[in-house]
């Protein structure tokens, strides 16, 4: 189904699962284009805005930040552009998210050896977890 230059914010709001506010924030960080107007100034999308945001979309949910979405969109709508570029944003990436699972799971063992404070339900003011919070390093 073809929508040049039809669908109003709203409409591709749902179309394509995003808010009309971040629908207009991409447009303002220059990842989405400026669509066409109505007559009554309405933003009007098309199948290109579905497609671009749904990119966009799929990133996001891998967590790809917004700088590295615009390189990534920059490389898409160069054809010419090499793939070693996106394979290097990709490790990268990849790197990035390894370093944060490291820290997760150090930030998990803290919290079970806290947990590990009190086993027992006891007043608050003899709780191991909270005498132990309140201790300052």
């Amino acid at each position: 189904m073809s929508h040049p230059a039809s669908l109003k914010i709203s409409q591709l709001a749902t179309a394509t699962g995003a808010s009309a506010e971040t629908i207009r924030y991409y447009e303002q960080e220059g990842l989405l284009p400026q669509p066409a107007r109505s007559a009554g100034n309405y933003r009007l999308y098309g199948d290109e805005h579905i497609k671009r945001l749904q990119f966009i979309r799929h990133c996001r949910s891998l967590d790809i930040a917004l700088d590295e979405i615009r390189i990534l969109l920059s490389l898409r709508d160069a054809p010419e552009a090499n793939c070693d570029e996106v394979n290097m944003l990709l490790d990268r990436h990849i790197g990035q998210v390894a370093t944060r699972i490291r820290e997760l799971k150090s930030l998990q063992s803290q919290l079970e050896q806290l947990r590990a404070q009190c086993g027992d339900a006891r007043p608050a003011r003899q709780c191991g977890i909270l005498l132990e919070l309140d201790k300052s390093e």
